[in-house]
């Protein structure tokens, strides 16, 4: 069975990532939605809730699950069974930094594969960043998040 885990921050999560993780449904047999709990780069949310806020829209896909992980994701992934990561590729901006990080998880785990997958271009400057700057002034964010994600975006930031 063909594994792979799609890993982030999903902070929230957007129309974008759901566009890559449709397109990891087609190439793998089971998808792994890592969701990086990394206090570090200091959320909005925390990861349940992140996670509580993907589970409603991976339902539609039986071969999707949820999981959260803390440390290296080479090592979590070795612990999944899982054969490869995919990441989604924006733009070129994007390309440098995704492509050192495959080669440093290459070189902790040469069995582990990375794959790219560009999701469709009227995601292509779409991030989570964005999102909540956008949210956090007031800004309609209901074409970038489901209906769910843009309410707690309006209930994080207030009026």
């Amino acid at each position: 069975m063909r594994h792979c885990i799609y890993p982030g921050t999903f902070d929230p999560i957007t129309y974008g990532h759901l566009d890559v993780l449709e397109r990891a449904t087609r190439l793998f047999d089971r998808v792994t939605v890592a969701i990086a709990d990394n206090p570090g780069k200091s959320p909005l949310f925390t990861a349940a809730q992140r996670a509580a806020m993907i589970a409603p829209v991976v339902e539609r896909f039986p071969n999707v699950s949820i999981a959260t992980f803390g440390g290296l994701l080479v090592e979590f992934a070795i612990a999944q069974k899982a054969q490869a990561i995919i990441r989604g590729l924006r733009a070129l901006s994007d390309f440098e930094f995704e492509f050192n990080m495959a080669l440093m998880n290459r070189h902790l785990e040469e069995r582990l594969e990375t794959i790219f997958v560009m999701p469709n271009e009227q995601f292509s400057y779409t991030s989570s960043s964005l999102v909540k700057q956008v949210a956090r002034y007031g800004g309609d964010v209901s074409k970038f998040v489901p209906p769910h994600v843009a309410a707690a975006l309006r209930q994080a930031f207030g009026p």
